[in-house]
């Protein structure tokens, strides 16, 4: 049925959602809670992760624990509990992440190795990993979804002193490209929502108050930072029956920035 109920339910799923504690991770834990799906999520700050489940589970079933792709062991040890508590998975959803911001001249090895290892390294470990279960739950009538938080930074060609994170983020969508080529056959959708500006944790420093929303904003062709429905309404959409047949998607939720153009080459006409 063509209706919206069908086409952007995820009734009877059961999904796992890492960062989900807070940022554009909790928003996506809460819109898959309010669509019918059970949610586990997962973070490197246990406590906080119980208490935002506590706050979610008024929305349905949702359980929170520590853990983290930060490392070959955080890894083993998310997967060990994912699979403890759950027997089936039909939804994964790849947000943990980090950034770095220092200026060329003294940005560091160490930014690498730990932007790179959470963002990249750590989100393929894990998917590698809990791929068993969402193949296992997937068929031809409705498959299982993988999505990846991306981000514009993985496009645009400006690093604003992040160059690990936007390195990363063009990783995570080819390697969202490549996984998608390579699951399509066992049923399962790979995907990448690469967002613009949200106003979060880790972009708090940049917009954070009034003046740095109102300036992040007038850079958004659209006029204004992302809300938590653009989040919602791209993670039910690949998440759903609308979405079982898109795979190997970058989904742009950015107003605009992404496909923004360069300065006039002849500059302006009257």
């Amino acid at each position: 049925m063509l209706t919206p109920s069908a086409l952007f339910s995820v009734q009877g799923r059961t999904a796992l959602v890492t960062g989900g504690a807070t940022g554009l991770g909790r928003i996506c834990a809460e819109a898959l809670l309010g669509a019918g799906a059970r949610v586990l999520i997962a973070s490197r700050k246990a406590e906080a992760c119980e208490q935002a489940a506590h706050e979610l589970s008024a929305l349905g079933p949702c359980e929170g624990f520590g853990g983290t792709v930060a490392n070959e062991a955080g890894v083993a040890a998310l997967v060990a509990e994912t699979r403890r508590r759950t027997d089936v998975l039909h939804i994964l959803v790849n947000n943990a992440g980090l950034t770095w911001g220092e200026p060329f001249e003294t940005y560091p090895w160490k930014a690498w190795e730990r932007v790179m290892g959470v963002n990249v390294a750590g989100l393929f470990s894990l998917t590698r990993d809990l791929a068993p279960m969402l193949f296992a739950s997937a068929n031809a009538d409705r498959p299982s979804t993988i999505v990846n938080l991306g981000s514009v930074m993985g496009t645009a060609t400006h690093a604003e002193n992040a160059y690990a994170y936007s390195a990363s983020k063009a990783a995570v969508h080819h390697l969202t490209r490549i996984l998608a080529q390579e699951f399509a056959g066992r049923q399962v959708t790979v995907n990448a929502i690469a967002p613009g500006p949200f106003p979060t944790n880790m972009t708090r420093f940049a917009i954070g108050d009034e003046a740095g929303a109102a300036r992040g904003a007038k850079t958004v062709p659209m006029g204004r930072l992302g809300r938590e429905d653009d989040i919602a309404g791209a993670i039910l959409f690949l998440t759903g029956r609308g979405g079982a047949y898109t795979t190997g998607a970058i989904l742009p939720v950015d107003g605009g920035l992404g496909v923004a153009p360069p300065p006039s080459m002849f500059g302006g006409h009257e």
